[in-house]
């Protein structure tokens, strides 16, 4: 019988989809042992890519919308709806992503996640009873009030002045007027797709562990902790509850607590969602092998990190899991922590520039299932 291998990558962010990366890896596989049986599952955890899979998995529809992009821009936006449209899959990155700028631009004291609220918007002129956020790749630290901005939540400063979301805006939030959150998220049920469990504010939280990649000085990051201290009071002051220490809250700078403060958001992790509802198990279970992956590998996979989600359900059937990364480090760590072999599909000594290319990248991961397939046979598994 021939051997059977899952495929269960994520992105490789910046070069190539997950799809796209099985497919290079695939081929791989089969230059090397023809008869091998190749099953694809795409995975994701939250972020970048969530729509494509689930869409593509569940038959979805994708659909596209004008919103604002992170500094107030007209942007086509992508997003979902799945079983038969009752459910809409929004990323947080499609409208509010570090990738939508240019380098210059970074400054999470001027980004908004307005344009989140305008998809949300979307998903409820479409009749969508759910709505699945994925979190991450995010350009703000606003908390999510450009978001719930967007939703009809009005923002106001100690003198009363009416606040257009931002970063900076946070830091001047006083009250909150929650009487015109559009009617219709009443009965919605909203489900967080993320990978982190970070605190709203802190030496944890969003503005000290994520504003930096967003731009943020130092003096920047102190000022955007302060503000999320500042926001958390009003919030609370209008719910009446305290949610700034849940895991999750400090998420895409800080839109996990917008969305479980005011909208009663449930948080969720995304991978486990998404295997959970492709039907992952099911299909590892037939599988004699499962091969992961994503752009970089190092310790961080370990923490909540598709691969690790994959990880998890191998050890769960006693399969052994295999990952490939773009680039690795700490392999060790990551062999200790469960995965069977790890491997680099970069050559040593290759730019990132080079390696990052599309058709390089696929080239890359082609070669590496040589020696993952040869390394297979000399164990006898095939």
């Amino acid at each position: 019988m021939a051997l059977r291998i899952l495929l269960a990558f994520d992105k490789f962010k910046g070069s190539l989809t997950s799809s796209e990366a099985a497919e290079a890896f695939a081929l791989g596989l089969r230059d090397v042992v023809p008869s091998v049986e190749v099953d694809v599952a795409e995975v994701s955890d939250g972020g970048d890519g969530l729509v494509s899979t689930l869409a593509k998995a569940l038959e979805g529809v994708v659909c596209r919308a004008t919103v604002a992009d992170p500094l107030g821009r007209p942007h086509e936006a992508l997003w979902a709806t799945i079983e038969g449209g009752a459910t809409a899959v929004i990323e947080m990155s499609e409208a509010a992503g570090l990738r939508l700028l240019e380098e210059s631009e970074y400054n999470p004291l001027r980004t908004s996640t307005y344009g989140v609220g305008e998809l949300m918007l979307g998903a409820l002129d479409r009749g969508c009873r759910r709505l699945i956020l994925g979190l991450g790749g995010s350009a703000t630290n606003d908390g999510g009030m450009g978001m719930l901005q967007a939703l009809g939540v009005r923002f106001f400063d100690a003198e009363g002045r009416l606040l257009a979301a931002s970063g900076e805006a946070m830091c001047r939030v006083a009250t909150i007027d929650i009487s015109g959150l559009d009617a219709r998220l009443e009965g919605v049920d909203i489900v967080v797709a993320s990978d982190v469990d970070n605190p709203l504010y802190g030496e944890r939280g969003a503005a000290y562990v994520y504003a930096p990649q967003k731009g943020a000085t130092n003096h920047d990051v102190e000022l955007l902790d302060a503000g999320l201290r500042r926001y958390h009071e009003a919030v609370r002051s209008a719910v009446g509850e305290d949610y700034a220490t849940r895991p999750g809250a400090g998420a895409a700078g800080g839109v996990g607590y917008g969305l479980m403060a005011l909208l009663g958001a449930k948080m969720r992790s995304g991978v486990e969602l998404v295997m959970e509802m492709t039907r992952f198990v099911e299909r590892a279970s037939r599988c004699d092998i499962i091969v992961t992956g994503e752009g970089r590998l190092d310790r961080q996979t370990l923490m909540g990190k598709a691969p690790s989600g994959v990880l998890s359900v191998g050890r769960r059937l006693g399969v052994d899991v295999i990952a490939v990364g773009g680039s690795v480090s700490d392999a060790e760590a990551l062999v200790e922590g469960g995965f069977s072999r790890v491997y680099a599909a970069t050559p040593e000594g290759m730019a990132l520039r080079e390696a990052m290319k599309r058709d390089t990248a696929q080239q890359n991961l082609r070669r590496v299932a040589h020696v993952v397939a040869r390394d297979i046979l000399a164990h006898g598994a095939l």
